[in-house]
């Protein structure tokens, strides 16, 4: 079992790796023809519906993927295939009409998500968002698709294909760039760079549903054709996973809205959030696909009475896992965020002034980073479990504690005129909102967790996770001194050199210091390392 998982998280490491890669390139590439202008800042505002759905619906670990995956798991292949073109009908048929309802109601939806943009910005997220509305049906396909590969044991197309979306982007802003050249920066230029953004990000997710037809097929898995059967128990068993979840996943996906719509009145913050949100997601991504898409069908298989011990051993693998991994890269974002922004972003229309923005969002994003994998493994047990409640309510709560932090830490519309007492932190004081929430869902899906299964051994967690924190804080004041205590080289070679060594040096502070502290995981962490190196 031990190396069954092992390999599959290679792959899935492997793949994953392919795409944020693409996916780092593809936001360097808008950073450079962009910048925090007009068209990517509007662009934000657009994608946020499309690209909640197709996160939510479409991601690997989101909820369609997870229901599919931990029905299917359990079938023969037949009734999958069966079961996968009932739900692909239901679920096709529903989010046509979501399809139709992003492009005629394109004008009001764009006022509910950026009440505070100014009329250029607005009138181009509405063109945006109805380039990308039929992302919506695609979304549901990918996510059901990928979840059903997974279930039948085909994990590195679902973890690459989201490099198609990189290279349909980036091959679109090339086609600009070949037609405009430099004009492309310029703001008369905004409209039809706009455009491109959101054409080509459609044709991303439209490439990505077709990549896995013959690999469905391969697996017999595919049935070119309607099926109206929601009354077989496969079919019922995923609506009954697949709508808690949804709902829960969705929940968290409105922060990201209340968010928005508190960063409508501070220019180029959606921009900025964006950039920083990719150098979050490009190790985050990776990490919790290798972690999370092997494990999902171990606690699956795991719910009988009897394996209760070692459901709960594997509980604390994911979770030991994810923190000590995200732990070190919350400490080089933290300590680090300047000069990296400086390395994968300053180039072209992105200037100093982005530049710093950027950072300061970025610290905020690498303190939040171990309770947001961490969160992503309990969610994961609670499906696996049959219970998608449970993360329902934790996450309903959760929005409404987002919009309380982000009044207290921003500052802006409250209801009947009521004035709260505000921090001013700007586009920072958004994540570290979202942060708060994911620490405070995360204790109580915990605590949810411990009741459910008759109790957890949380303190030993506990010590633990504080040890493993001791030592991150120690890694990224190391990387903070050392960067600004060393006259580095200017230019490029000069950001490598500072990154890379500074970087290294937290991580190798933060190795040492979790293996003399005897913490099981990270020293299963620095021993899979030492293999890879091998």
């Amino acid at each position: 079992m031990a190396r069954s998982l092992r390999r599959i998280a290679l792959i899935v490491g492997a793949a994953t790796a392919l795409s944020k890669v693409a996916g780092l390139v593809r936001q360097q590439v808008i950073a450079a023809a962009f910048g925090v202008g007009a068209a990517y800042d509007a662009y934000n505002y657009a994608y946020v519906l499309p690209g909640f759905l197709l996160i939510l619906l479409g991601g690997i670990n989101g909820p369609f993927h997870s229901a599919m995956v931990s029905v299917l798991s359990r079938r023969p292949r037949q009734e999958g295939a069966h079961v996968l073109a009932s739900i692909n009908t239901l679920v096709g048929a529903a989010l046509i009409g979501v399809t139709l309802l992003l492009l005629l109601a394109a004008d009001p939806l764009i006022d509910l998500v950026g009440p505070g943009l100014d009329a250029t910005r607005h009138d181009l997220a509405v063109l945006q968002l109805r380039w990308m509305a039929p992302m919506a049906l695609f979304a549901g396909l990918i996510g059901l698709g990928f979840g059903a590969l997974n279930a039948a044991d085909v994990f590195w197309l679902p973890s690459v294909s989201p490099l198609l979306s990189s290279v349909a982007v980036i091959g679109g802003i090339g086609v600009l760039w070949w037609q405009l050249g430099p004009a492309i920066t310029l703001p008369a230029a905004a409209v039809v760079g706009g455009v491109v953004l959101a054409a080509s990000t459609t044709l991303g997710a439209v490439l990505q549903w077709l990549i896995q037809l013959p690999a469905l097929a391969k697996q017999g898995l595919h049935r070119f054709r309607l099926v109206w059967d929601w009354r077989d128990p496969g079919v019922r068993e995923v609506l009954q996973v697949m709508g808690p979840a949804t709902l829960s996943s969705g929940m968290l996906q409105i922060n990201v809205f209340v968010d928005l719509f508190f960063a409508s009145g501070i220019v180029g913050a959606a921009a900025g959030l964006g950039y920083a949100n990719l150098l979050v997601q490009t190790p985050l991504g990776l990490i919790s696909n290798a972690l999370l898409v092997p494990l999902l069908p171990v606690y699956s298989r795991l719910t009988a009475p009897t394996d209760r011990p070692q459901l709960v051993a594997r509980i604390r693998q994911g979770l030991m896992l994810s923190i000590a991994s995200m732990l070190p890269l919350g400490a080089v974002l933290v300590g680090l965020a300047g000069p990296i922004v400086a390395l994968v972003y300053e180039r072209g229309a992105f200037d100093q002034g982005a530049a710093r923005l950027v950072a300061g969002l970025l610290m905020a994003y690498g303190l939040g980073m171990p309770a947001y994998l961490a969160r992503d493994v309990l969610v994961r047990v609670f499906y696996a479990l049959g219970d998608g409640n449970t993360p329902f309510r934790w996450s309903m709560g959760g929005i409404g504690l987002n919009a309380v932090f982000d009044w207290l830490l921003v500052g802006g519309p409250t209801p009947a005129g009521l004035q709260l007492p505000a921090l001013d932190l700007g586009a920072p004081g958004l994540v570290l909102a979202t942060v708060a929430v994911n620490v405070i869902t995360c204790l109580g899906l915990l605590a949810a967790l411990s009741t459910r299964l008759g109790g957890l051994p949380l303190r030993p967690w506990a010590r633990d996770t504080l040890v493993l924190a001791g030592a991150a804080l120690v890694a990224g004041l190391a990387a903070w001194s050392l960067a600004r205590g060393v006259g580095w080289p200017h230019g490029l070679p000069g950001l490598l050199l500072q990154n890379g060594v500074c970087a290294g040096l937290a991580l190798a502070i933060f190795g040492l210091l979790a293996s003399l502290a005897g913490v099981p995981e990270a020293r299963q962490l620095l021993q899979m390392v030492r293999r890879r190196r091998a």
